[in-house]
């Protein structure tokens, strides 16, 4: 399995509620799932809700001459963090916000290293994203992604934390360590998104989509990478710093 560079966007894969069918009466079977209370799946639909409505305005789609990539909202002077290969060799692009308003912006810096870069731009300035503390992250944990694939703004998509400590080849001589592996697809347009906790915290910017030589080297389903959110703190925060 190889890995490849998305050109921009996140979409997650479904996780699994499972559901059980039988009871503990008589005859019924005892090892069955219990069937999960209509009350907690409620609860849970709308903790996902909250999530979306209040990470989505920090969310924005880039558009450069020749790429269309997602970024976040990255501080209150219009810093956006996103991937660096969404930024390519652009030096000016259009910012669109949630809400569908467009604004110029600027590179100010890129550590493609770390396939990670900050642009700023003029114009009402939405509210930063709040960063979760990566370490902090456990396989299983379930995790929204939200980005703008395929140019759809502002999708959003579920799916789970499947890793955490990969160390991924991105090309180029590049290679990504401490990534996330997610259950979250990564399609063009998505690359620089935001994946999120169910608290509404960025843990990570999707990047990465793996290849599956054996199918024609065709996306794997299921099997995305995301870098964590203690790496795109640090870089993010020395790039506008030097900006």
């Amino acid at each position: 399995m190889s890995a490849r560079r998305a050109p921009a966007l996140v979409l997650a894969g479904l996780a699994a509620v499972a559901v059980g069918c039988g009871g503990n009466h008589a005859g019924g079977d005892p090892t069955a799932v219990p069937v999960v209370p209509a009350s907690a799946m409620t609860s849970l639909q709308q903790q996902f809700v909250g999530v979306v409505k209040a990470v989505s305005p920090s969310v924005v789609q880039i558009r450069t001459p020749l790429a269309l990539g997602s970024g976040i909202v990255f501080d209150d002077r219009g810093d956006v963090v996103t991937n660096a290969h969404v930024v390519g060799n652009a030096t000016r692009f259009v910012v669109t916000l949630a809400s569908g308003e467009s604004h110029p912006a600027t590179v100010v810096g890129k550590d493609v290293g770390n396939d990670l870069a900050v642009i700023r731009f003029t114009g009402g300035h939405p509210s930063p994203a709040t960063f979760a503390n990566s370490s902090r992250i456990e396989v299983g944990d379930l995790a929204l992604a939200i980005g703008n694939p395929l140019g759809l703004r502002s999708s959003v998509t579920e799916g789970i934390v499947s890793a955490v400590g990969r160390s991924v080849p991105e090309g180029n001589g590049v290679t990504l360590s401490s990534v996330i592996q997610t259950s979250a697809a990564i399609n063009p347009g998505n690359s620089g998104g935001a994946l999120v906790d169910l608290s509404g915290r960025v843990i990570g910017i999707p990047t990465l989509a793996a290849l599956d030589p054996e199918m024609g080297s065709s996306p794997a389903p299921g099997i995305g990478f995301a870098i964590d959110s203690n790496t795109v703190r640090k870089v993010a925060t020395a790039l506008a710093g030097s900006g």
